[in-house]
């Protein structure tokens, strides 16, 4: 029988152009992964992860063109959420939550192309 390997995935790659193309990784000084996604055309394209230096995940979400689109979270470097809710093109858009870093909501509002707008609500 036949061995087959499979070769790691290319990371860090430039186009012909010097452009940013395909996934990419970057790296804190400790060696621990400080993000990761992809690139097309040189802008962050599709879904993006962030980690803090201790290697916690920090934030994870959509990029369209380079632009945060589509829904997001947000942790405290202690690994409770601290945000959550969608953008449009870079914008916050919708409802989006809050919490402290025990874990307790904070505020719930709404927002519309990255202004509050209309119902918020705070919490104790």
């Amino acid at each position: 029988m036949e061995k087959k390997f499979i070769l790691p995935e290319k990371i860090n790659q430039l186009d012909e152009d010097g452009l940013k193309h395909g996934y990419w990784e970057y790296y804190w000084e400790n060696g621990n992964l400080e993000s990761k996604g992809n690139f097309l055309n040189n802008l962050k394209d599709g879904y993006w992860e962030y980690y803090y230096s201790n290697g916690n995940l920090f934030q994870k979400g959509t990029y369209i063109n380079g632009k945060e689109n589509g829904y997001w979270e947000e942790y405290w470097e202690n690994g409770k959420l601290r945000s959550k809710g969608n953008y449009n093109n870079g914008e916050e858009n919708g409802v989006w939550e809050y919490y402290f870093d025990n874990g307790k909501l904070w505020s719930k509002g709404n927002y519309v192309n990255g202004y509050q707008n209309g119902y918020c609500e705070y919490c104790n």
